[in-house]
């Protein structure tokens, strides 16, 4: 049966954790109750500047903003992934460190955390590099999580073809100057490992003071496992709702051979 997901598209509120927090709870309760899992964007919570401001707003993954989510969770039925930057006490040489998380979370109380390990310019002054790849088990089977600019490196989507995931959930904050390279990354993470995946992407424009400003691509979009698009937006804030139906993955999996015995 198929299995409808959302990938919520939002122009954020950098260094507002309270109000972007509040975006997403008012865009889970809008959703069509059938809803299974919602992706939100990269750094949905916190946004990010790369300088110490950003140290301000990180939070801890056992703080109150997490726990509002798992509520949200399990008051909505739906899974949520949502990115925030998390300040944890696990640096190196036991120094406190700020990561590109995301958090998973389902209805049940079940919770998983992936730490982007592919930082970007100005991430690399203020972050650290996560070290491990996240899947999660969800309503639509394995999936792998990526962040951003996760999707250039093969290697990744490679090792999460070996762990025979059904689909990547990917959130993003990818720059308007490159959305063709989002659209087309996407596309080819689907292609390139017979999987449905979902894109969350960040939309409207940074302006933050003594910060380059940046507009954001938006382009939110489901790749079917022949890395066609399922469905898609433009730069709107909006919802993308669509329904992964497991024949389809079954079907073009058959087609070309992979998984075969």
């Amino acid at each position: 049966m198929p299995t409808p997901v959302a990938a919520c598209q939002l122009a954020l509120s950098d260094l507002d954790a309270e109000a972007n927090l509040a975006a997403v709870e008012s865009r889970v309760r809008g959703l069509p109750d059938e809803v299974a899992v919602a992706l939100f964007p990269e750094y949905a919570l916190t946004g990010f500047v790369a300088d110490q401001r950003v140290a301000e707003v990180a939070l801890s993954r056992d703080g109150p903003e997490v726990e509002r989510l798992e509520s949200l969770a399990r008051e909505s039925g739906t899974a949520l992934l949502v990115g925030f930057v998390e300040r944890a006490a696990d640096g190196e040489r036991g120094r406190e460190a700020l990561y590109n998380t995301t958090v998973y979370v389902a209805p049940d109380g079940a919770r998983a955390f992936y730490r982007k390990r592919h930082l970007w310019e100005g991430e690399r002054e203020v972050l650290d590099a996560g070290t491990e790849r996240v899947v999660v088990d969800t309503p639509v089977g394995k999936a792998g999580i990526l962040t951003c600019y996760d999707l250039n490196f093969v290697g990744d989507s490679a090792a999460f073809t070996r762990d025979r995931v059904d689909a990547l959930f990917v959130v993003g904050a990818w720059p308007a100057a490159y959305s063709e390279n989002w659209t087309l990354l996407l596309r080819a993470r689907a292609l390139d490992g017979v999987r449905w995946v979902v894109g969350a992407g960040r939309t409207g424009r940074r302006e933050v003071p003594d910060a380059r400003a940046v507009a954001y691509a938006g382009r939110s979009l489901v790749a079917r496992p022949d890395g066609g698009i399922h469905a898609s937006l433009d730069r709107r804030e909006d919802d993308l709702v669509a329904e992964l139906d497991p024949e389809t993955l079954a079907a073009q999996r058959d087609l070309v051979g992979i998984y075969g015995e």
